[in-house]
């Protein structure tokens, strides 16, 4: 399984409440629900990495003088 790591997420209490009922709806939890969605989100916009465990490959800047 791929590496999971922490992240703090500030919603407010009306977002928050409808996702809760929308995971139960589903039976997923609250987490699952929300990386659900946003793997939806990410696929829909054409930003999913082909290997979903996969870090998406990290872009350099080339900046002149930096």
């Amino acid at each position: 399984m791929a590496e999971r790591k922490p992240y703090l997420l500030r919603l407010d209490p009306a977002t928050l409440d409808a996702l809760q009922r929308w995971a139960a709806a589903e039976l997923r939890s609250l987490n699952a629900q929300i990386e659900f969605l946003l793997r939806r989100a990410l696929q829909e916009a054409g930003r999913l990495p082909k290997d979903p465990g996969a870090a998406p490959a990290r872009r350099v800047s080339r900046r002149p003088g930096g």
